[in-house]
């Protein structure tokens, strides 16, 4: 192993996945893309393994060994040709949720295949019961959205027009769609344009051979950290409040093995799949394992297939860890990946105290609205991301109003959204005394207050954590729950989903119209809180007084603190 050579190599490869990024976020129409930045790109090799990945979202990084791999069992790599390229989006075929759309396109040099570049977003209209492709309701497959198994969208660099048509016809915003999947496939072209330089700069040889060495020296290095870990059988719990069709909750249970250099997460102990969209497929399960455990061991371990090939997931079919056909989905990639990659976190809590956080919102708010715009004589849809608060750690308080783990996303700035839109956003603030109290207390959560205008909205949600509290470690408390109010417009109560329009849930439900002047106010919640609030430094909580992250009467509640001392 040359490690100079192998170290440029994958920081050049990571840049290339980093500058696909960036032509992806400034050339896509919608928002999810070019402001939430839900998407990630990658390389890989040609047994569909991946050897480099930039830092976008963690729930697809996870995810995209086993899209590869299931692709190649139907369209094997050995029968693609230059200027191919090939989407898919199916759940049942490796898939993280309807939503995400895969891209992948074969590099070849001199002729030889020698990888691909991989894309990866989260498209926001997929056709399916609601706008936003987030139906709180659906209890089918059939209800999220068009699926779309292993297909070629371009052969020998030349667009597939029956696939286009086929696409575009299912679903509310084509030329949104259009334009996103351009930016998209643009992305692959200008990694398969870097990639193949790079590789005739070193010679096929060396870069593949590198690319081998890179991944085993991953995986030592994960090796090498989970040796480290005392050896034992570490157990933790949470719940999903509801699945938006059952008012009952679902029980998220991992056993952790840790063996000598190895790790099994053991999720068997939970609930049996859900009716509703809650449920998370293999692939959700096996990410939301990984992007715990990348949490938790050495960030400049180099991101590829090597470093996962240490853990196992045992989860079979027909639980909420591992939907069985045709069950629903579409939240189990937003909710239940980040409820999953909580509950490792919280029994390696018992291992690695110094290195977990209490839990964080664990919720992507995924509120998503369509109708059509006067303004711009068309029809739109928003995916609208919404942040919670992060746990608090061994070392810090929690991050205030951060995405939840599984993704690196940004919030839709009000000036985008007001002018994309037809919203007008009245609050857009951190929720004071949200964050549970601790010596290191949870981070706020987040609140957005809109006020529809000028046309009929069409709206839907999948959310948590309205009665499920985030929990916390070692003598904290947990953080303030969320909740999603609606005012009819001259109105002046403020309603749940349930007392307004007669929903089974307050946080999942689909398809409920607001009128010009109707509100909704939306309101996630705060991470957890690690350690005794008693052990809390003085100075800390005078300064988050001053800051207004907590009032007097938390002070006093939570921390037998008067602004008076």
């Amino acid at each position: 192993m040359d490690m100079v050579t192998m170290t440029i190599l994958d920081s050049s490869m990571v840049s290339i996945c980093r500058e696909m990024g960036i032509l992806l976020m400034k050339t896509s129409y919608s928002t999810i893309f070019n402001e939430g930045l839900d998407f990630t790109c990658g390389l890989a090799d040609t047994n569909g393994e991946m050897i480099a990945v930039a830092e976008f979202c963690p729930a697809q990084i996870g995810g995209m060994p086993l899209l590869m791999k299931t692709c190649a069992q139907e369209i094997p790599f050995d029968t693609l040709e230059e200027g191919d390229v090939i989407l898919h989006n199916d759940p049942y075929r490796g898939g993280l949720h309807v939503p995400e759309h895969t891209f992948f396109k074969p590099f070849y040099v001199d002729g030889e295949l020698t990888g691909f570049a991989v894309c990866i977003g989260h498209v926001a209209e997929v056709g399916g019961m609601v706008p936003g492709a987030f139906a709180g309701e659906a209890t089918e497959i059939f209800h999220e959205g068009l699926r779309v198994p292993p297909v070629k969208i371009k052969k020998r660099g030349q667009d597939v027009e029956e696939v286009w048509k086929l696409l575009l016809a299912n679903v509310r915003t084509p030329r949104y769609n259009y334009g996103d999947y351009r930016a998209m496939i643009g992305a692959l072209d200008l990694g398969e344009q870097r990639i193949g330089a790079l590789i005739r700069k070193y010679g096929k040889q060396v870069f593949q051979e590198t690319c081998a060495d890179l991944m085993d020296y991953s995986e030592r290095r994960m090796r090498s950290e989970i040796a480290a870990f005392p050896d034992g059988r570490y157990s933790f719990a949470d719940f999903v409040e509801n699945d938006g069709i059952e008012e009952k909750s679902y029980r998220l249970q991992v056993e952790i093995f840790v063996q000598g250099d190895e790790l099994i997460a053991d999720y068997r102990a939970s609930s049996p799949q859900a009716r509703g969209p809650i449920n998370a497929t293999l692939g959700v399960t096996m990410s939301a394992t990984y992007n715990a455990l990348l949490h938790l061991t050495d960030p400049s371990i180099p991101k590829n297939s090597g470093c996962f090939r240490p853990i196992r997931v045992v989860a079979p079919p027909g639980l909420v860890v591992n939907v069985d056909y045709p069950g629903p989905e579409v939240a189990g990639n937003t909710e239940t990946h980040p409820r999953l990659a909580g509950i490792v976190m919280g029994a390696m809590a018992q291992c690695i105290p110094e290195r977990v956080m209490a839990a964080e919102s664990g919720t992507g708010g995924n509120f998503v609205f369509g109708g059509y715009h006067p303004d711009y004589d068309e029809f739109y849809a928003c995916y609208d991301l919404m942040s919670g608060g992060w746990g608090g750690r061994a070392h810090a308080d929690g991050n205030d109003a951060v995405i939840c783990i599984n993704g690196n996303c940004r919030f839709n700035p009000t000036e985008v959204f007001e002018t994309r839109f037809p919203w007008r956003v009245e609050e857009f603030s951190l929720v004071q005394d949200s964050g549970g109290a601790g010596a290191h207390r949870g981070g706020l959560g987040f609140r957005r207050t809109l006020r529809a205008v000028n046309a009929e909205i069409t709206a839907s949600q999948c959310t948590d954590r309205h009665r499920v509290q985030t929990w916390s470690l070692f003598g904290g408390k947990g953080g303030a729950n969320g909740s999603t109010l609606f005012q009819r417009g001259g109105s002046s109560d403020w309603l749940t989903a349930q007392q307004a329009f007669g929903k089974v849930s307050s946080s999942k439900y689909a398809n409920i119209r607001l009128m010009p002047d109707d509100r909704v106010r939306i309101t996630v919640s705060g991470g957890g809180g690690f350690g005794d609030p008693k052990e809390r430094d003085r100075a800390l909580i005078e300064e988050d007084l001053r800051e207004g992250y907590i009032s007097a009467e938390g002070a006093r509640r939570d921390y037998d603190f008067s602004a008076a001392e």
